[in-house]
């Protein structure tokens, strides 16, 4: 006990040096430590204010010229749908340039692509296609599959083949199966046999249930 009573006081001498020693380090360090606390604030206010003056307006307005473009967009104008009406609507290709750092300028090239798939222009589709990104797992495998779609119609199968297996990861239960089987006749199509068995054995295997492993068996080779 009478030597743990005496290391005591040495502990507390030395915690008080060190309280001592930042005491004299933030006096002498008080002017930058200022400037340092009063440039954080003043970068958290700016991305505050930024955000609210800047971003959400931005975001609001394109949700606002999106809308406008669908209504076209589902009555099956796709020309105007694409490329606006006037000032009334400026239409998909000109939202998803001029708010492509917003989601609703992402999803504004997702319609593009959709627009100029329909028209019969494949390469602008795939490039408004290949723009959109996002997390989903509905949407997201859905444009994958539809860029694989755009890249056979440009007889394009090599990047076909990896949009289509792209699509498939997502494991969507009704986009995979149908990625799949998209994947094999590719395949088929640039010899790869092996690949083909291996994607339509993916969806008996996986996708028991799915509409393209009713009649699976009759593409695969014993």
């Amino acid at each position: 006990m009478a030597k743990k009573g005496q290391k005591q006081p040495e502990a507390v001498e030395e915690v008080q040096e060190q309280l001592s020693a930042s005491a004299q380090w933030i006096e002498r360090n008080a002017n930058i430590i200022t400037w340092v606390i009063t440039g954080i604030i003043v970068v958290i206010l700016g991305f505050i204010l930024l955000n609210r003056y800047v971003f959400e307006p931005k975001s609001q307005e394109a949700g606002s010229e999106n809308a406008k473009a669908v209504i076209y967009f589902d009555k099956g104008d796709f020309q105007t749908a694409l490329n606006g009406y006037n000032a009334d609507c400026i239409g998909f290709a000109q939202i998803a340039d001029d708010y492509k750092h917003y989601k609703a300028g992402k999803l504004a090239a997702l319609y593009a692509g959709i627009c100029e798939y329909k028209l019969g222009e494949y390469e602008e589709a795939a490039e408004y296609l290949k723009r959109f990104d996002a997390n989903d797992r509905n949407i997201s495998p859905a444009a994958k599959m539809l860029l694989g779609d755009t890249y056979v119609e440009m007889e394009e199968y090599g990047k076909a083949a990896k949009a289509f297996e792209a699509a498939a990861d997502s494991k969507n239960e009704i986009v995979a199966p149908m990625a799949l089987k998209k994947a094999a006749f590719v395949y088929q199509e640039l010899g790869k046999d092996k690949e083909a068995q291996k994607a339509f054995r993916q969806i008996k295997d996986k996708y028991p249930r799915s509409n393209e492993a009713q009649d699976i068996d009759k593409y695969i080779v014993q």
